[in-house]
């Protein structure tokens, strides 16, 4: 599941589409500036002494985004657009750093998969012949279980739910930040196909649809246009697949 929504979520962002417009604005997007060369400790000083002051939020979320410290930058932006709502390029970063944890996410849960396969059962390698009356037993999946396989598979699928429940949650708060923006800039079509990936990534297949026939409306001649409509299309046709089989239930 994680991977088709992953996939499907940045499905319009392939290099070498041609556009000279929207998809420039796209790939440029994980792009800041770097920080004034301040310590991260001092602006967090800043911010502590005057937590209403808003660029000292600003230049500590530009410091951290420049140390890769995501969720903190994250933290940080949302301080800052809380004071100033109506700063577009600062709801556009964090929208941005949305996505970065939502990748960061992904790869936690593609390592919590791949470790699981690994460990699948360590203890497989001491088991008895599965051919002796003992070995059948250990192999019953109804009798004799392994305590060590239990408990790493127990593990494994924690941090896979774990995993898979923040990126979900980090997709989800990209695209309400989206839908904030869209608000300030409804005729931007750069944000609506912005919306419509962090919509789609975050399994809203209603919000998705609307903001790519909004994008067709406002940009039906960008380069990207065929791959939307092909992405509305998919969406669409889901979306009646699962209608069908909810009324055939």
């Amino acid at each position: 599941m994680l991977a088709v929504a992953f996939v499907l979520g940045f499905v319009l962002l392939g290099v070498g589409s041609g556009s000279t417009g929207v998809s420039d604005v796209l790939q440029n997007a994980f792009h800041f500036g770097s920080g004034n060369g301040t310590s991260i400790s001092s602006l967090q000083k800043k911010t502590v002494k005057n937590p209403s002051n808003a660029q000292a939020w600003r230049d500590l979320a530009t410091a951290l985004e420049g140390k890769d410290r995501t969720q903190e930058a994250v933290t940080a932006l949302q301080r800052y657009t809380a004071l100033r709502p109506q700063d577009q390029t600062a709801l556009q970063e964090l929208a941005t750093q949305y996505s970065t944890l939502a990748n960061n996410y992904a790869t936690d849960y593609s390592n919590a998969q791949t470790q699981a396969t690994a460990q699948a059962s360590p203890g497989s390698l001491f088991a008895p012949p599965s051919t002796t009356p003992f070995g059948k037993a250990f192999a019953d999946p109804k009798g004799l279980q392994d305590p060590i396989a239990t408990a790493v598979q127990s593990l494994s699928s924690t941090a896979q739910s774990t995993a898979f429940s923040n990126y979900q949650q980090a997709q989800k708060n990209a695209e309400t930040t989206y839908q904030k923006l869209v608000v300030l800039s409804p005729n931007d079509a750069t944000i609506q196909i912005q919306l419509g990936q962090a919509a789609q990534a975050a399994n809203d297949s209603a919000a998705a649809v609307a903001a790519y026939k909004k994008f067709l409306k406002l940009a039906p001649s960008d380069p990207l246009a065929a791959q939307v409509k092909q992405a509305l299309k998919s969406l669409q046709a889901s979306a009646g697949a699962s209608a069908s089989a909810s009324s055939g239930g």
